[in-house]
């Protein structure tokens, strides 16, 4: 051996990240995507079953950010968009959350694609999104959360 060389040694995880490692290797292979599947259908019973946009300033639950200070938050009304959407009304959809709107075709292939190869072997291309689109994407979303509070036209309109 060289002087100062010392052979790399794999970490070991601690106890918990072992014993969730080890639980994900012996579940059946259909246990992630029908546990995804549920949450995203509670999510979207709940914001079926509510009606959002009625919903009274204040009333819960409601965003902290706005409720404290006022200004909307780069979510929010992306439950009013789900709504009008499960509804099929996607222009009040993308008044509510256009980036949200934008995103939802992208996240279900995402999810379909995962799911169909992990548990039915299917080859569906794979959406793989560069550093640069989630950069540009990001950015766009900080820029469109910014406009959206501003206070005259024709940005008022944004506001939700």
């Amino acid at each position: 051996m060289t002087a100062g060389y010392q052979p790399y040694f794999e970490p070991q995880g601690d106890r918990f990240s072992r014993f969730l490692q080890r639980k994900w290797h012996e579940s059946p292979v259909w246990l992630a995507p029908a546990a995804a599947l549920v949450c995203m259908a509670g999510a979207v019973g709940y914001t079926y079953a509510t009606h959002p946009a009625d919903a009274e300033p204040g009333a819960a639950p409601s965003c902290l950010l706005k409720y404290v200070t006022g200004f909307i938050c780069p979510g929010c009304g992306g439950t009013r968009a789900a709504w009008y959407l499960l509804h099929g009304d996607l222009p009040a959809a993308a008044r509510h959350h256009a980036l949200f709107v934008f995103a939802v075709p992208f996240l279900l292939w995402m999810y379909v694609a995962w799911a169909g190869r992990r548990v039915f072997g299917w080859n569906l291309p794979q959406l793989t999104l560069s550093p640069r689109v989630l950069g540009t994407f990001i950015a766009v979303w900080g820029v469109w959360s910014v406009l959206r509070n501003l206070p005259w036209a024709p940005f008022t309109y944004l506001y939700v």
